[in-house]
């Protein structure tokens, strides 16, 4: 595996800041080497957009990355015609561009999608490779610099809004949680420009609320809204102050609950 890596060239940019967990960089290599597509699973704010964000620049792919929701349907991924100046032109969608031009289409939280969505996809991500256009009647075939990317999140599956077993098949699949707490600290830090000593506590408390996940909270506290909470420190607000706004208001409006967070964040940080 790790010759792999080593055989990619140094980009010429400044790659966007991940500290890897595992082998997830080698298995995501060979994916897009073999032209295989990718689902990422993990919990909300635990690396994974930065993760795919981080390797399309590492193999200098342009990135189309799609923030999956309730109204998305096939054809914003695929496009669609639109009246300009009074005539009638076909506009690609994201999915459509990455085909035609290469480079990786993620589709973020795919679940959230509409179920149209899923078959669009499905060509795409057998031997066939292929984009079926309906409206254009055409049918475009992937190159090998085009690579899928999807990810959701399993603890928000429900019966009504879950990937089927025939979707997740095609799939390669790499699991995502949160970091071992000495990585978790070095990027939070990169991130925010805290010290990693201030740092450090905030991580302690968020551990402490993750475990209330699936009992007072739907989800616990995101790698992501540390940084927040340390950037705000950063910036001069105080300690306490950051942790209700970043790492306490986002998770609940539930007052009692409310409350008994409050009482975590004293007992832990003092």
């Amino acid at each position: 595996m790790t010759t792999l890596l080593q055989a990619i060239p140094a980009p010429a940019v400044e790659l966007p800041y991940y500290v890897p967990a595992g082998n997830e960089c080698a298995l995501f290599e060979l994916a897009w080497r073999k032209r295989l597509p990718l689902l990422l699973k993990g919990p909300t704010g635990c690396g994974k957009t930065r993760f795919v964000a981080h390797m399309a620049s590492r193999f200098g792919l342009p990135l189309h990355t799609v923030s999956c929701h309730d109204d998305l349907t096939g054809a914003d991924l695929t496009g669609r015609y639109l009246l300009k100046g009074g005539d009638t032109v076909w506009a690609d969608g994201p999915l459509t561009r990455a085909v035609r031009e290469g480079g990786i289409c993620y589709l973020d939280e795919i679940v959230e999608a509409r179920k149209d969505v899923t078959v669009v996809l499905h060509p795409l991500t057998d031997d066939r490779r292929i984009l079926p256009l309906d409206r254009t009647g055409e049918e475009l075939q992937a190159p090998d610099s085009f690579m899928l990317v999807v990810s959701y999140n399993p603890g928000y599956q429900t019966l009504l809004k879950s990937l089927k077993p025939s979707t997740r098949q095609r799939f390669v699949a790499i699991e995502f949680d949160f970091l071992p707490l000495e990585h978790e600290i070095a990027v939070v830090a990169s991130e925010s420009g805290l010290s990693a000593d201030c740092v450090r506590p905030l991580l302690l408390l968020a551990r402490r609320l993750r475990v209330l996940k699936g009992q007072d909270l739907e989800e616990g506290v995101s790698t992501r809204l540390v940084i927040y909470c340390a950037t705000l420190i950063a910036a001069g607000l105080s300690r306490d102050e950051a942790v209700t706004a970043a790492m306490i208001e986002p998770l609940t409006d539930d007052l009692d609950v409310k409350k008994g967070l409050i009482e975590v964040a004293r007992a832990t940080l003092g």
